[in-house]
């Protein structure tokens, strides 16, 4: 919310004119932004208005707008956080003739809907703004749904996606808080456009490739008389997306490697920055070879019948500088990644565990097992409808392959997890006996039910009709957490993962008189202020230091000191 004024620059008297909604003076907005063309503008205070330029009258393109429950072209607290990641809801068209936006209901829903609760209401319009004012609704195909991404491909034609809330559960919708925003890239004319899709490869499933669709649309009819629209595919322009990341082309085009002669120095992780002319691309080497181990999987590692297949899955150890089997390490696990992320790479890192590798002579590891992504769908979607099950048990699995190793002291074990890792992390605590000597969990989610509910899958959402949340939950059976040596961690302003996980943990921790220490960052949200960070980093160096430490027994005294 701030105040808004437009000041001239290239005339000598200065020109001043404050933007405010008309027959209002000194009006607080919620958001002001040029157009796409020359001087238009628009400005938000619960209803769209419109400017040509800086000189002309306002036209106010919506009236339903009201303070904290009608949101017109402005996000709402779920789309700004959890779907479209910005406040803004409206996008111009390329010409800047017209303008698409969301008209977002709150009446019914929650400021943080949770499973099971009422989503906001949510419409899309677009308004020619150029001539007669005309609004027209784009319909969406489903009665409940989240609109994840709109976006212009030419002055006529928009893009949108539209994400069916209840009817149909994948593993996207357990991803939607991070990759629910991704806009397919369209040619200059608009004919063409290019899209992530799953396809098949190999012996691991599916891999996601960069596919080529056209904009016409043809009609196509099954056997049973439906009828409905498909876009028309081409080949595949990219190779697999893989965690050994290089640029390739394929398919529709001839394939070369374009970076295979300049990687001089085999960097295995890349980002590529390629210039507006398409003519030049800055390589950004973020990482060489590192260490990795490749865990397998079977029938027999697990408990639990449900994986008949071998999984080889990346485990990832950084060793002290001076490191020798001949010595006893402590072993610190880190459980970091949601579900489709990769917490091992060739990607070049160093945080507050680099320094327990270095100074205090711990051994790190990091496990990409089922649930994480860039192994192909099969890996990815094994976690489906069976959260805190298999993901945990193979990072039990990972943590018993390596107290084989020689040189890990089975007596100094421990593990750290944020986020959907802190869950993980205490499911694991409650289903192994006495093997991680300390733990910490930051911003843990303890209960679905607390969840945002964009982010948690169909049979979470509705606690009354499924007893999944029971199953899954932190909160049950706290009593095997009684004799573990937990440290909590939680900012208070958290929006992502609400302080509530965390103190409804620890009004049941304190019911079995558990041991556990806490760290409260006030007003701090998900992601911490860098002063806050700082403290963090120490407080868990310090923690785990004072935890992996090895223990000297005292030499007995000599007779003869003992006898002077």
């Amino acid at each position: 919310m701030a105040s808004y004024s437009i000041y001239t620059t290239f005339t000598r008297g200065e020109e001043v004119w404050e933007l405010d909604p008309p027959e209002v003076v000194n009006s607080v907005l919620q958001y002001a932004a040029w157009g796409v063309q020359g001087q238009q503008s628009t400005y938000l205070k619960n209803n769209i208005y419109y400017q040509s330029d800086v000189k002309s009258n306002s036209l106010r393109l919506t009236s339903s707008g009201k303070e904290g429950v009608i949101f017109n072209g402005i996000a709402d607290w779920l789309y700004e956080e959890e779907i479209l990641h910005t406040h803004v809801a409206h996008w111009w068209s390329p010409d800047g003739e017209r303008l698409a936006f969301l008209v977002l209901n709150d009446r019914k829903q929650y400021p943080y809907p949770k499973a099971g609760q009422a989503n906001p209401a949510v419409k899309l319009y677009v308004v020619n703004l150029y001539g007669p004012t005309h609004t027209l609704e784009l319909v969406p195909p489903d009665t409940e749904h989240y609109v994840t991404m709109v976006k212009w491909i030419s002055k006529t034609k928009t893009s949108v996606r539209w994400l069916n809330r209840n009817t149909v559960w994948n593993l996207h919708r357990l991803l939607l808080c991070v990759l629910q925003n991704q806009e397919p890239v369209f040619s200059k004319d608009g004919s063409r456009f290019f899209l992530t899709v799953p396809v098949k490869q190999g012996g691991r499933g599916e891999f996601h490739h960069i596919a080529m669709f056209t904009t016409q649309v043809r009609r196509r009819e099954n056997g049973l008389g439906f009828s409905g629209t498909v876009p028309s595919v081409d080949p595949f322009l990219s190779w697999l997306v893989a965690p050994c990341r290089a640029v390739k082309t394929v398919g529709l085009f001839p394939r070369r490697c374009l970076t295979c002669e300049l990687n001089k120095a085999h960097c295995l992780y890349i980002d590529a920055d390629i210039s507006p002319t398409r003519q030049h691309v800055i390589l950004h080497c973020k990482g060489r070879t590192v260490y990795v181990l490749f865990l397998a999987l079977s029938e027999a590692s697990v408990p639990f019948p449900v994986t008949r297949l071998l999984y080889n899955l990346p485990l990832m150890l950084s060793y002290p500088p001076d490191f020798s089997d001949s010595r006893h390490y402590g072993l610190l696990l880190l459980l970091d990644s949601a579900p489709g992320g990769q917490a091992v790479s060739d990607q070049f890192s160093l945080s507050w565990d680099s320094v327990l590798v270095s100074s205090d002579s711990v051994i790190v590891a990091r496990l990409d097992g089922r649930g994480s992504g860039f192994q192909g769908q099969r890996i990815l979607h094994e976690v489906h409808q069976r959260l805190g099950t298999v993901d945990v048990q193979d990072q039990i699995a990972a943590v018993e392959y390596l107290l084989k190793f020689p040189y890990i002291d089975r007596t100094r074990i421990a593990v750290f997890g944020k986020g959907y890792g802190a869950y993980l992390m205490l499911m694991m605590l409650k289903s192994t006996d006495s093997i991680f000597k300390c733990a910490c969990a930051m911003s843990p989610v303890t209960d679905w039910k607390l969840y945002g509910e964009s982010c948690v899958p169909l049979p979470l959402q509705f606690p009354q009709l499924f007893n999944s949340h029971i199953f899954s939950s932190v909160l049950q059976n706290v009593q095997a957490l009684r004799e573990q040596t937990l440290m909590l961690v939680h900012g208070t302003a958290d929006a992502n993962i609400h302080f509530q996980h965390t103190a409804e943990l620890v009004k049941n921790l304190v019911k079995v008189g558990a041991n556990y220490s806490m760290q409260i960052f006030p007003d701090e949200g998900h992601f911490l202020s860098q002063q806050s960070h700082l403290h963090l980093y120490a407080a868990l160096t310090s923690f785990y230091r004072e935890c992996l430490k090895e223990e000297f027994l005292p030499l007995p005294d000599d007779e003869e000191e003992e006898e002077e």
